[in-house]
């Protein structure tokens, strides 16, 4: 399959106009042979803890942006909502941090972020998620992930012999861009699959934004990356086959100790 990874700016809590300004980037992604197309973490409002403002309930615009562009599209398409569940035993709780993936025929798989970013007091304003996803798409086992669970070594390998590929959106300041950089890299290397990690750029809340997408081979190799500070779509195709070839002709992953 080949995978779009968009690094794009955000408009700052405007959901509704981030999202117009993404859609000739998604159809550029489309129209280039991509069946998945990947956004970034909160992608339409930016990493904002304004919860009570931004958080939007199962099926709000933001989901519904995704399902229309993934339909016209036909392709996959994925990014972080903040959401508010309507269910009655979670009504009181607070939002997750939604990783939600689109299908075009509207089929949905979503993982709640599991390691909110307390450093920035994401734990006051999102609750942790609790359950690991990996799904398969395209003949691809994906295992989903949002920013700062990216520094959890152990949530990776734990899906190592079931993943082809990690997917991690995020919205990582470029003061950190090192650690960033290096951990994709790192999570590729370790666990014999591809991983892709797509990043904003431009500004918000006062934070700088340089982008860093990248897909990351079984190896470690960088097959695609985004240009530092500009929009960009990032796309590489990923075979599940080669992450067989690598770990075949590899076999470290079996050498572990629990």
């Amino acid at each position: 399959m080949k995978i779009a990874a968009l690094q794009h700016d955000i408009v700052w809590e405007d959901t509704a106009a981030t999202c117009t300004q993404l859609v000739p980037m998604i159809a550029e992604a489309a129209g280039a042979g991509a069946g998945m197309v990947l956004l970034t973490e909160m992608f339409g409002s930016g990493f904002s803890l304004a919860a009570d403002r931004i958080a939007e309930p199962p099926g709000g615009p933001t989901e519904q942006f995704m399902v229309v562009q993934a339909a016209a599209h036909g392709v996959w398409l994925g990014g972080s909502i903040p959401t508010r569940e309507t269910r009655l035993d979670k009504r009181d709780a607070l939002p997750v941090n939604r990783f939600l993936l689109v299908g075009p025929d509207g089929t949905q798989h979503h993982y709640d972020k599991i390691h909110p970013f307390t450093f920035a007091d994401e734990h006051k304003a999102y609750r942790a998620g609790e359950i690991p996803v990996t799904v398969s798409i395209g003949g691809l086992r994906l295992s989903l992930f949002v920013c700062y669970d990216l520094r959890f070594a152990n949530a990776f390998w734990d899906l190592a012999h079931d993943t082809d590929a990690y997917l991690v959106v995020a919205n990582w300041p470029e003061s950190r861009r090192h650690h960033w950089q290096t951990l994709l890299r790192a999570r590729a290397i370790e666990n014999q699959a591809y991983v892709v990690g797509v990043n904003r750029v431009g500004e918000g809340n006062g934070l700088t934004y340089s982008g860093d997408t990248m897909i990351v081979d079984p190896l470690g190799e960088v097959l695609a990356e985004g240009v530092e500070h500009l929009e960009s779509v990032v796309m590489a195709d990923l075979n599940p086959d080669r992450v067989a070839e690598v770990r075949a002709a590899f076999q470290f992953l079996p050498d572990r100790r629990d």
